[in-house]
């Protein structure tokens, strides 16, 4: 009896690279819509995005491409069966595995990282603190203009907080409460990036309350209104910005420093 033969597994060979062109040009597309939608400044620095955009770019000129070839191909394609290959992973796993990533990242979008990150991070042992160099100083900057981040960076030049008691600030960032801060105080954060979301760091200062903390929880962005003064926080004298005002603001559309 002449055997029918099994069409299935050659037609599951075609498949596969096809499989490979959606895994590309899913990539590609995904990197753009982050691009475009403004989430690509929640996983990067600003100065690579150009990378991202020609990666994106040249991922959908090879996936074009190899769907072209895979088209004009598709009725004489054939799969030599002297052909043996050893593979760790069944044919198809990586490119499936880069597809279902690329359909994920479609469905949840990225989020900004939130003050219980902060305080797994350390933020106490950071307060006042930056790994950026001291040429980011800027001394001209009068003291209500100087943001969070320009703050810290002073403090990185010249670290004696007595020489900024008394000075003006006004300042926007994140709330958290450390548990080793009294209930009229909070520290006032921004998440600082150097390269990608991978390796952002938390810093800020402390801010002393008229009232008790429980009136902001923790990730609600405030705009802060006083003027330094000394305190002895954490068991370390740190410049603390005394509030006169204190008022709830929007996240900001880009919420990192950098």
């Amino acid at each position: 009896m002449t055997s029918i033969p099994n069409s299935k597994p050659k037609k599951a060979n075609i498949l596969l690279p096809w499989l490979d062109v959606l895994a590309i040009t899913a990539w590609g597309v995904l990197m753009l819509k982050y691009w475009l939608t403004g989430k690509l400044n929640l996983l990067i620095h600003p100065d690579y995005f150009w990378l991202v955009i020609l990666g994106a770019i040249g991922l959908l000129i090879i996936g074009f491409f190899k769907g072209l070839q895979l088209w004009q191909k598709r009725r004489r394609y054939e799969v030599p069966s002297n052909q043996q290959h050893i593979n760790l992973f069944p044919p198809g796993w990586g490119s499936a595995l880069l597809l279902t990533t690329a359909i994920l990242g479609f469905i949840i979008t990225p989020r900004v990282f939130s003050s219980q990150t902060a305080l797994d991070r350390g933020v106490t042992e950071l307060l006042g603190a930056t790994r950026t160099q001291p040429q980011s100083f800027r001394a001209t900057v009068r003291p209500e203009e100087r943001s969070l981040i320009d703050w810290v960076r002073t403090l990185n030049v010249y670290p004696e907080p007595d020489a900024y008691t008394g000075q003006k600030v006004k300042v926007q960032g994140f709330v958290i409460h450390p548990p080793e801060l009294d209930k009229d105080h909070l520290v006032l954060a921004r998440f600082v990036i150097t390269c990608c979301a991978a390796d952002a760091y938390p810093t800020g200062l402390p801010v002393q309350l008229p009232d008790n903390r429980d009136k902001y929880p923790p990730d609600t962005w405030l705009e802060v209104e006083g003027q330094m003064i000394t305190e002895n926080v954490a068991n370390k004298r740190q410049l603390t910005i005394k509030a006169t005002s204190l008022k709830k603001i929007p996240q900001p559309k880009n919420p990192y420093s950098y």
